[in-house]
């Protein structure tokens, strides 16, 4: 039996339920999945405190990064001669969405919209709407995100998710990741992936190139994580900090910088739109 109910919290926050497996949703706060529940368990890492402070960045749940993946150089970006200002991610995961549709027909489906703006034009001078679609099927949740151009002109974008999963020992963990290269944010340099993270590093950022497949994997103990997208997804990021118990596996579209050099960028022409999907699965 599915479900979605409310309940208010810090923000009105949209409670998904599907069998044995519950995810939170707070539109208000960047249309983030703070929480992701399976048979009594959490899935995601959230640190509660920075999730109080507005001002702040949510690390924990899934953060949505649009319309860039990642940081620019200064934060700058130049499109057709003018120069524009963004921020890490994009505005997507910082500005308050809007629930437009709720379905319990197959799964618990909520769908949050967000629509361009005074303040998204100052930084990203395109009309559009974003409607994204989360659907929870028992463990299974899915992630259908639509963005449509509503310009006059082809509109240009990257667009990823920044899932912290929670583990409570990083040691132990069996990766099988569709790529044995990766750069490291701020190098040019392509280096080989061994399949083995080193956990005592302050901090890992690893940006996978050149995948060979559409699904990561992740066991840990007796669970295991898979992780799901399309073909629309070309960059496979892992983060994690020394000391935390959460690693982060991105889907980005596009790598860092994308909407400056068009390497692998989307662009959807005026009045269409391009969907993309990502799902994860708990076992």
């Amino acid at each position: 039996m599915s479900t979605i109910t409310t309940e208010n919290q810090q923000y009105l926050t949209y409670i998904l339920t599907d069998g044995d497996s519950q995810v939170a949703v707070v539109p208000e706060r960047g249309g983030i999945v703070t929480s992701w529940q399976v048979n009594g368990n959490d899935v995601f890492y959230l640190d509660a405190e920075r999730f109080k402070d507005p001002s702040l960045s949510v690390r924990g749940g899934i953060p949505l990064l649009f319309p860039i993946c990642g940081n620019l150089v200064d934060d700058t970006y130049t499109l057709k001669g003018e120069t524009y200002k963004l921020k890490q991610h994009g505005f997507g995961r910082t500005m308050p969405w809007e629930v437009t549709q709720q379905s319990t027909d197959d799964g618990a489906s909520l769908t949050i919209t967000l629509k361009s703006n005074d303040e998204t034009r100052a930084s990203y001078p395109f009309d559009f709407q974003l409607d994204y679609i989360y659907t929870l099927r028992g463990n299974t949740l899915e992630q259908r995100f639509r963005h449509t151009n509503l310009s006059d002109q082809p509109m240009p974008f990257s667009t990823g998710t920044h899932p912290y999963f929670a583990v409570a020992d990083k040691t132990k963990l069996i990766f099988d990741l569709p790529s044995s290269e990766y750069k490291i944010k701020g190098a040019p340099e392509v280096f080989a992936f061994n399949g083995q993270f080193d956990f005592d590093k302050e901090e890992i950022d690893f940006a996978f190139i050149n995948l060979t497949g559409q699904t990561a994997t992740v066991k840990d103990g007796d669970s295991t994580l898979t992780l799901s997208y399309d073909e629309n997804y070309s960059t496979l990021v892992f983060w994690t900090v020394k000391g935390k118990d959460f690693y982060c596996l991105e889907p980005w579209s596009g790598p860092r910088n994308a909407i400056n050099t068009g390497n692998a960028l989307i662009t959807v022409a005026p009045q269409e739109t391009v969907e993309t999907v990502i799902s994860m699965t708990v076992n």
